[in-house]
């Protein structure tokens, strides 16, 4: 008797499936894969989110390179996601309201309404907030200084995340492979060169770079060798990684050492 009250408090009896059965996942790493599937089917079919996407990108480069303090950093990361979190959910919106039906409505028509107005709404935040962050960072001293101040750990995760980025776009666009497997670029090898080159740029030695590059190169044999990835895809990889570092611990020194030097005040970055 216990066992049929619980199974019809669970919604299951004689040959049919608990709910919560059919549909709880089966582990982290399967709802993980839920939801970048979500984020991939989002950038593929949506002109919007990859448009926001990519001004992300470039606002997050922006401010790496400038190396602007941190609580501003945190504030632009903050309000670009919120941009991309409410276009998600415009998505989703969007689609349950065509799954329900198929015909004009007005009801219909102010949910997809509303929905766009608070893309738009983050969207013009997101943008008033990035006017204010980077018109603070127009004093050319302040800016030179920062950008010549010894790369730190926020810099470092900053470019790998911007490379994470990348690899998730490309493999997107391309249409094959899967997000962990396959694809028009190798996310091992991109990995492997971008920890490489860090290596070299912390600790400029011919030595440390033949040993960090030959196992870099070694990770993208093995891509190629499992015929997880093509050559072309393992060397797109390399040039990724490589530039990842390079653009955002290397590049800012060099533009600093072209900007002019306008006082002799000391700036430290917070």
């Amino acid at each position: 008797m216990s066992s049929e009250a619980d199974q019809n408090e669970s919604g299951a009896g004689p040959g049919r499936v608990s709910r919560s059965k059919a549909w709880s996942p089966k582990s982290v790493v399967v709802s993980f894969g839920h939801a970048a599937e979500g984020i991939a089917h989002a950038f593929r079919t949506q002109r919007n989110m990859r448009f926001h996407t990519a001004a992300f990108a470039a606002m997050f480069l922006a401010g790496m390179v400038l190396r602007l303090p941190h609580m501003e950093m945190i504030a632009l990361v903050f309000v670009c996601a919120l941009v991309l979190i409410a276009e998600l959910f415009n998505t989703a919106i969007e689609a349950t309201v065509d799954m329900i039906t198929d015909r004009y409505h007005p009801a219909a028509k102010f949910v997809k309404d509303i929905a766009a107005g608070a893309v738009l709404v983050s969207a013009i935040t997101a943008a008033v907030v990035g006017c204010i962050i980077f018109l603070g960072a127009l004093d050319l001293e302040v800016s030179r200084q920062r950008m010549l101040y010894p790369s730190t750990i926020p810099q470092f995760v900053g470019a790998f995340l911007l490379l994470m980025v990348l690899v998730l776009v490309l493999k997107v666009t391309a249409g094959k492979g899967t997000l962990l497997y396959g694809g028009a670029i190798s996310g091992h090898t991109a990995v492997a060169f971008f920890l490489a080159t860090a290596a070299v740029v912390l600790a400029p030695h011919v030595w440390v770079g033949v040993l960090v590059y030959g196992i870099a190169a070694l990770v993208g044999q093995t891509r190629v060798e499992a015929k997880a990835h093509t050559v072309r895809e393992v060397v797109v990889g390399a040039v990724a990684g490589t530039i990842a570092v390079l653009l955002l611990l290397r590049v800012p020194v060099w533009v600093a050492r072209l900007l002019p030097k306008t006082s002799g005040r000391i700036v430290r970055p917070r």
